[in-house]
């Protein structure tokens, strides 16, 4: 038991930083479940470090039971602080659109998964999960469109650069040309003078 314990300790090191979401929030599954560390930056990585930081924060905030999951209880006092509670139905409903592994709970990657489809605009404007991810005061939806936006700003920039980088390769071929046709049409010259001078 001391050597696994000794394992199981080493075993977060080769990872992320602590202070970093990905380092504290592979909490995905139960304690010892056997299954893969959930990489948040790595799997979400149309947010930034400090958005999936916000998430962790509230999710954990509302994870009552400290077990890694939002239940149905969680969730139901989860949208009545956010102003926004739902019928038991509704709740079902909320955990259901996003619940890939069917336990009827949401684990931390599912809850991002709410905040992904908000970014798309893959949620009803009526849904409880619209409300939850307008509600939380973590915005994705701008920070998704500037993200965009320099990606594509960027992308423009680059090609930019890279025409701009190959007018002055052209410019100096020219120029060079330019340079060996009058190096060329000197030396005709001085051949004509040359054999002048002969005579």
């Amino acid at each position: 038991a001391e050597e696994l314990s000794g394992r199981r300790g080493r075993g977060p090191e080769p990872g992320p930083g602590p202070g970093s979401p990905v380092g504290r929030a592979g909490f995905e599954g139960s304690p010892g479940g056997g299954r893969r560390v959930f990489s948040p930056a790595g799997e979400f990585r149309e947010f930034s470090r400090r958005q999936l930081r916000d998430m962790e924060r509230l999710f954990r905030q509302y994870d009552a039971g400290k077990d890694g999951f939002i239940d149905l209880m969680e969730l139901k006092l989860m949208m009545e602080k956010l102003g926004a509670p739902q019928t038991h139905l509704g709740l079902k409903n909320m955990i259901k659109e996003v619940d890939e592994d069917l336990d009827s709970k949401l684990s931390f990657r599912e809850f991002l998964l709410i905040f992904r489809k908000a970014a798309a605009g893959e949620l009803q404007e009526d849904s409880g999960l619209h409300a939850l991810a307008r509600l939380s005061e973590i915005d994705v939806s701008t920070e998704g469109v500037k993200g965009a936006k320099n990606f594509f700003e960027a992308k423009v920039q680059a090609i930019h650069d890279a025409s701009r980088f190959e007018e002055e390769i052209k410019a100096e071929q020219e120029e060079k040309k330019k340079q060996a046709e009058e190096l060329k049409q000197r030396k005709a010259a001085f051949k004509e003078l040359q054999s002048t001078f002969k005579q």
